[in-house]
């Protein structure tokens, strides 16, 4: 084994990147098929793991797989303008905005259907009426 490689074990250690993950990254395009040892033992490096810890902060963001390949291959043109990258973010930005929106508005629903309830018994439950019918509810995008 290369003196710098390590284990897909101890790749998984550093990078924080489960093993079953790491494989998945390898068999999707997402992380590069590392070099193999004698005894068919995956060889990670330190770019490697740059990457696997890139990968995972990325998904902790909320980024698609799609999302991080390309902003994977914009890291491969350093040179390039961050315009890609920029538009990428935005994007993830409004659809979290867009994400926020909806739940909020789900909230204030859920918070009515609470508020109305009084409590008595199922037959006149808000909650259980409103759920029954759509058309009790202030908001359609839930």
């Amino acid at each position: 084994m290369n003196a710098h490689a390590i284990s897909i074990g101890e790749a998984a250690r550093q990078s924080g990147v489960k093993v079953p993950t790491i494989r998945f990254y390898e068999k999707i395009g997402l992380l590069p098929a590392p070099p193999r040892s004698e005894g068919n033992r995956r060889q990670f490096d330190a770019r490697d793991l740059r990457r696997l810890s890139f990968i995972r902060h990325a998904r902790e963001l909320g980024f698609e797989i799609a999302d991080i390949r390309e902003l994977l291959d914009l890291t491969e043109r350093p040179q390039n303008s961050c315009h890609e990258a920029d538009s990428i973010a935005r994007r993830h930005l409004d659809e979290i905005n867009g994400r926020i929106a909806r739940l909020e508005a789900l909230s204030g629903e859920l918070q009515r259907m609470v508020d109305e309830c009084g409590h008595g018994q199922v037959c006149e439950c808000r909650v259980i009426q409103v759920l029954a019918d759509h058309n009790k509810c202030r908001h359609r995008a839930h």
